[in-house]
């Protein structure tokens, strides 16, 4: 039992240390390795009182440990014991206390175990007799007792223990950073970096919407004209008045609204006026060549085209983006959807969606077709590239254009599938001619766009809002003796009341060579009645104007025969018709030479004079098509030209390049073999500011000069000799050089030639005005067949020399390392010595007569010049290329030969 002392707080029933135990050292810490080991457990001596028995908890006075003195340390103290708190516990946990003391009793006479073992030397209360309030304070005096036991066996007390409250702890120093630790910040200064940044980005746009206002319509609201120039200042062409209706967007059906959405934007209405992440995207894409991107919503579109302008400057993008915010803000989305509808640019000159339906379909708006808005809807990624009649080449793209504005409608929920399976592409009408565009003005204004464009210099639609003065290379002297030589030489002949003579079509296209620039340019007989340009465009084959190319790349590799026999105008080949070639894996290929003329050995001078196909089959592949496409692109084709194709048959004009593209390459030839690419505009200039236009180096050699003069002088046989097929180019009184071409069935006759300074390309084209289809022209000007000797050679001769008038001729200066023999030649054996005019009516049939596998049948083309001479570029199709569509003979496997209206010219031909 324990007394209450005088001082107020109960005094445990604590028993006597044992007289053995050692008395602790004050100021020493015990040594636990001398501490001895416990002993085992006992029963109670009989000084041990025993607990009390338990009573009520109304009657239960806890007892009380009295205050340290100051200089000793009580047992409890010393072992750590628990201190209960004033008020003692419950009658229901008297025991539990009296096993605690009895436990740190018996610890402090074991040597000062740990309190964590008295702790455990406690016996476990029962919880269902222990209160909570009871339960807190003894785990507090158990935690106590645990905090001052190491305190009171070192003789040492930490804060809070020295005043026996037990309040606190040490407080614990931060160690210094040193070395590199100390130039990485530390997470507050990170968290306060980019708070600073979140605040001065918050401030930047708040204070950028306070001071940027909605301004009023831009000037280029209302579009200047354009006026092109003559290389001497006059003026060639204007072209303006911008073309524009405005409409409501009620106006605008449902679907084409939904059309234009789903090629532009579609979470327009959903969306804000500005998505960053888009723009970060677009960004992002186009700084890692992905493709250039806009990232711009309708909005900002809108914004750009009506408020700002074109300008690629971070100011006119800042402004763009809060300007488009602003206007969010203050206007409906059906506002703006409206305004982007009027103010975007759709090609042909046209501005707004109204203008756009008139151009292409010839209807307004509200009768438009969901197909005939998403084809519109399409034009806005690039008008003029997905103009299918203006562009027959790009109506893949187009169309797959078209397609993704389509599904994307089905995607959206907008366009039922089935209604979706139905469609079918929406071929856009005619080009409608614009005023001021009449005879050659509107094919050089095209022309020079599609330069401007192609090169960079300046947009489709920056330069459609007009303003510019743009001073070309046409020489107007020049530009008005192609037209003279064109209407003497060939339309003068032309007569209404025969059928063939109405698919007639003429192209030419002339460039200096010392400077690459165009000196003239022929696109047709009027812009306003034929509106596809013929010198630019890029669906006829090119006959055999190409086979100089391959004598060039022999030349240039120093190609050798398959007997190891160097390539040069004097080697010798075998010219029998149908001999297949040799070295070609791809399969038999045994093309036939005109009116299966056999030539037995033949130079390749020769060769070339008569255009013999066998000889130049076999030398393509004794050099490598791969080589030969490779030097045809070094000369000036372009790259991508449709099927320029590395097969032996690339030697016989598969490739469909433009009557441009051609004259470059031989104005190479000409320049030997320097070539810098054409040139067709020498400045350009808008409010006295001028652009920069494309460097141009015209000293660049594009193939060795000992190559391209080479093949000069097996060129200069064909016009200069009176057996060669360009006999009658001899005409303009110079010096001259020049190849002969036909297409597959007479559709085009082509005659590429050039003197030291003028190359000059001319083709004479059959096509249908109503189709678009391309024509045979058998019997066209009352003559049975049209080839590259003929009318084409005719307008070169006239043009050349009234173009050169007054200025004295010119000799050829050749360096090569050896030049055309004219060695004994065998005979030709020939079955049947073609003629140029024969006296038999042409075919009764527009085709040519079908022939079995390997080869295609013989066209039988007869020249316009001496009878002796055998005639031009057959027409065939080897087995081992894949089928590309054109025209077969009746039964035949060729295709059907037709094309979709108002698609001129999408149909490549057979070879």
């Amino acid at each position: 039992m324990s007394e209450r002392p005088s001082g107020g707080a109960p005094k445990p029933t604590v028993p006597p240390a044992p007289t053995q135990a050692p008395k602790p050292v004050p100021n020493q810490a015990p040594r636990s390795s001398q501490a001895p080991a416990p002993k085992p457990a006992q029963a109670p001596t009989p000084n041990r009182a025993p607990a009390p028995p338990a009573k009520p908890a109304a009657a239960a006075t806890p007892p009380r440990v009295p205050k340290p003195t100051p200089g000793a340390a009580p047992a409890a103290s010393a072992a750590g014991g628990p201190v209960p708190p004033a008020g003692g516990p419950s009658a229901g946990n008297a025991s539990a206390l009296d096993a605690l003391n009895a436990a740190v009793a018996k610890n402090a006479a074991a040597g000062g175990a740990s309190p964590d073992a008295a702790t455990r030397a406690m016996p476990a209360a029962k919880p269902a007799a222990k209160p909570a309030a009871t339960a807190q304070a003894t785990t507090e005096a158990a935690s106590a007792a645990a905090a001052a036991g190491p305190a009171a066996s070192d003789g040492k007390s930490a804060k809070g223990a020295k005043d026996g409250k037990g309040k606190g702890k040490a407080k614990r120093t931060r160690p210094k950073r040193t070395g590199w630790r100390r130039l990485v910040p530390t997470w507050r200064m990170v968290l306060g970096a980019f708070l600073l940044i979140v605040l001065l980005i918050g401030g930047a746009l708040v204070t950028g919407y306070l001071l940027v206002d909605i301004p009023k319509a831009n000037a280029a609201a209302t579009a200047q004209s354009n006026v092109y120039l003559y290389s001497d200042g006059s003026v060639l062409a204007r072209q303006g008045k911008v073309n524009r209706e405005n409409i409501k967007l009620s106006q605008v059906p449902k679907n084409v609204q939904r059309a234009v959405l789903a090629a532009e934007d579609r979470d327009f209405y959903s969306e804000s006026a500005v998505n960053p992440a888009a723009m970060l995207r677009a960004a992002w894409n186009t700084a890692t060549g992905k493709g250039k991107q806009s990232g711009s919503t309708i909005t900002q579109q809108y914004v750009k085209n009506y408020y700002l302008d074109q300008d690629q400057t971070v100011t006119r993008k800042a402004r763009e983006f809060f300007i488009a915010i602003k206007l969010d803000n203050e206007v409906s989305k059906d506002d703006i959807l409206e305004g982007y509808l009027n103010t975007s640019y759709f090609g042909r000159n046209a501005y707004g969606i109204q203008a756009a339906a008139q151009e292409y379909y010839g209807k307004d708006v509200e009768k438009l077709t969901t197909a005939e808005g998403a084809y519109l809807a399409t034009l806005l990624n690039a008008p003029s590239a997905y103009d299918v009649v203006a562009h027959p080449q790009s109506k893949k793209a187009a169309t797959a254009r078209w397609a993704y504005v389509m599904d994307g409608m089905v995607k959206e929920g907008w366009l039922d599938s089935a209604e979706r399976e139905k469609a079918k592409f929406p071929t856009p009408g005619k080009l409608r001619p614009q005023s001021g565009m009449s005879g050659q003005r509107g094919y050089l204004v095209e022309a020079v766009q599609d330069y401007l464009i192609s090169s960079g210099v300046i947009d489709e639609q920056t330069l459609a809002r007009g303003g510019y003065r743009i001073t070309t290379t046409i020489d107007k002297k020049r530009q008005t003796a192609f037209v003279d030589a064109v209407q003497g030489q060939l339309l003068s002949k032309l007569s209404k009341d025969r059928k063939v003579d109405r698919y007639v079509r003429a192209g030419g296209a002339s460039i200096d060579p010392k400077t690459g620039k165009v000196v003239a340019l022929y696109g047709g007989v009027d812009y306003t009645k034929q509106f596809v340009n013929n010198a630019t465009r890029r669906d006829y084959q090119v006959g055999s104007t190409f086979k100089p190319f391959v004598f060039t790349s022999a030349s240039q590799n120093g190609s050798t025969t398959q007997d190891g026999v160097r390539i040069t105008p004097n080697t010798v080949y075998d010219g029998t018709s149908q001999r297949p070639v040799v070295g070609w894996s791809g399969g038999r290929y045994a093309p036939e030479n005109e009116d299966h003329a056999n030539y037995g050995p033949v130079t390749v001078t020769k060769a070339t004079d008569k255009s013999v196909n066998s000889v130049y089959a076999q030398m393509a592949v004794d050099v490598g098509p791969e080589k030969v496409k490779e030097t045809a692109i070094e000369l000036g084709l372009p790259e991508k030209t449709p099927d320029l194709n590395p097969y032996p048959s690339i030697a016989l004009g598969t490739a469909t390049a433009s009557v441009l593209d051609m004259t470059e390459a031989y104005a190479t030839l000409a320049n030997h073999g320097k070539s810098g690419g054409h040139i067709l505009v020498t400045k350009i200039t808008k409010d006295g500011s001028e652009l920069q236009l494309p460097d141009r180096d015209p000293s660049r050699q594009a193939v060795p000069r000992s190559a391209a003069d080479a093949t000069t002088s097996i060129l200069r046989s064909v016009v200069e000799s009176p057996g060669g097929t360009g006999y009658n180019a001899k005409a303009a009184g110079r010096p001259a050089a020049g190849k002969t071409g036909t297409a597959e069935e007479d559709k085009a006759a082509w005659f590429a030639g050039f003197t030291p300074d003028l190359a000059t390309v001319v083709a004479v084209m059959g096509q249908d005005s109503n189709t678009g289809a391309q024509k045979p022209l058998y019997g066209a000007t009352g003559l049975p067949r049209i080839n590259g000797g003929g009318y084409p050679a005719q307008i070169w001769a006239a043009y050349t020399a009234d173009a050169l008038k007054g200025k004295p001729a010119k000799e050829f200066d050749l360096e090569m390392e050896g030049g055309p023999a004219v060695p004994e030649i065998p005979p030709a054996t020939t079955t049947t010595e073609p003629t140029d005019e024969p006296s038999t009516a042409p075919p009764t049939t527009e085709a040519p007569p079908t022939t079995e596998a390997p080869t295609t049948p013989p066209t039988t083309e007869p020249t316009l010049i001496p009878p002796t001479l055998p005639t031009q570029l057959p027409t065939f199709t080897p087995p081992t290329l894949p089928p590309t569509g054109g025209t077969g003979g009746p039964g035949g496997p060729g295709g059907t030969g037709t094309e979709e209206p108002g698609d001129p010219g999408t149909d490549p031909t057979l070879f």
